[in-house]
């Protein structure tokens, strides 16, 4: 493992160490961005299941993006994972950036999951 990887490992764990402790036992709202496209799914950790799911991949919001890979396109995915979470009956998360910084594509969707009826 390079050390760039490793690093990238411990702000995952410590971010999500930190989740579970002030979660105090809601679903987590995980981002995962690639170079090409981004993902979200809203996980319970106690049943270790997936809720709800949106990527810039799906047919609902790739036929509006220029390329999965911007803001744009991280609102769009930030907007159908809110809609979808509260079709499951999922108001609040715990919004899970991983290794991230809370900044650019990650960010965008948050603000959107947020203004879509997501509380975090």
């Amino acid at each position: 493992m390079s050390n760039r990887d490793a690093l990238f490992a411990r702000r995952q764990r410590r971010t999500r160490y930190a989740l579970r402790q002030a979660g105090a036992g809601r679903p987590r709202l995980s981002v995962f961005r690639s170079g090409k496209h981004i993902y979200a799914q809203v996980i319970d950790d106690r049943k270790g299941a997936t809720l709800a799911a949106a990527s810039s991949l799906d047919e609902d919001v790739k036929g509006k993006l220029k390329t999965g890979a911007d803001k744009s396109a991280a609102v769009e995915v930030g907007k159908l994972i809110a809609q979808r979470a509260l079709a499951a009956g999922i108001k609040e998360v715990v919004f899970d950036r991983g290794g991230y910084m809370f900044h650019g594509r990650v960010a965008a969707l948050a603000n959107a999951a947020r203004e879509g009826g997501l509380t975090f």
